[in-house]
């Protein structure tokens, strides 16, 4: 059961972004296809809702991934025993926004990566900080990330989040898709995820979409 209150994970967050993962990509050195990536960090409400509202995202789908598609499913992944995390899918178009402009919105408004095995007033193994990534150049870029992040102190704590390879991605239920959207004024929604929203379009207002 999602609880309505608890800290939304971004008071841990200093601004510190690196400035050269925020650089715009060099047009005519980008392929032309879409790439993708997983993400897991808390609640995919709230991932889902950040994520759409960036310049070259072409979709954001809120999910499974970790665990089995036999456990695929809300009520048994709500139990914490599946292996799979909350997550999104976002298909992206590298020539409008680049993987490190996508990481720098996961880790500075999306999610505090400090948090273990929860995220706010989440808690279990789903609610984990992971980046499922799909290609070896995303995995250097990400370790990358996370090692400048501590070097810079950006954070009180330490940063938990695994980075593995992406096994399989489940979408989720119909009803989860879009929640943000769809229930701008439920309880959580409005205590955890559009202070989110709020925060991405303060910090990073050149991401996100006209």
């Amino acid at each position: 059961m999602r609880r309505l209150f608890g800290r939304c994970g971004l008071g841990a967050i200093l601004m510190a972004v690196p400035l050269l993962l925020l650089a715009p990509a060099n047009a005519a050195t980008q392929p032309a296809s879409t790439e993708k990536v997983v993400l897991a960090g808390g609640c995919f409400w709230g991932m889902q809702a950040v994520f759409g509202e960036l310049r070259g995202v072409k979709s954001v789908v809120a999910g499974y991934s970790g665990g089995s598609a036999e456990t695929a499913h809300y009520d048994i992944v709500s139990t914490g025993t599946t292996g799979h995390a909350e997550s999104v899918q976002i298909e992206y178009d590298p020539a409008k926004i680049t993987f490190g402009q996508l990481l720098s919105v996961y880790f500075m408004v999306a999610h505090d990566p400090t948090q273990l095995d929860r995220q706010g007033p989440d808690f279990g193994t789903q609610y984990r900080s992971a980046v499922f990534y799909t290609t070896d150049a995303q995995k250097r870029e990400t370790e990358s990330y996370i090692s400048t992040l501590e070097a810079q102190k950006s954070f009180d704590g330490k940063i938990v989040t695994q980075v593995v390879p992406l096994r399989a991605f489940y979408p989720a239920e119909d009803y989860h898709q879009n929640y943000v959207a769809h229930n701008p004024d439920n309880p959580y929604v409005m205590y955890n995820d559009l202070p989110k929203l709020a925060a991405l379009h303060h910090q990073f207002p050149s991401l996100v979409k006209s």
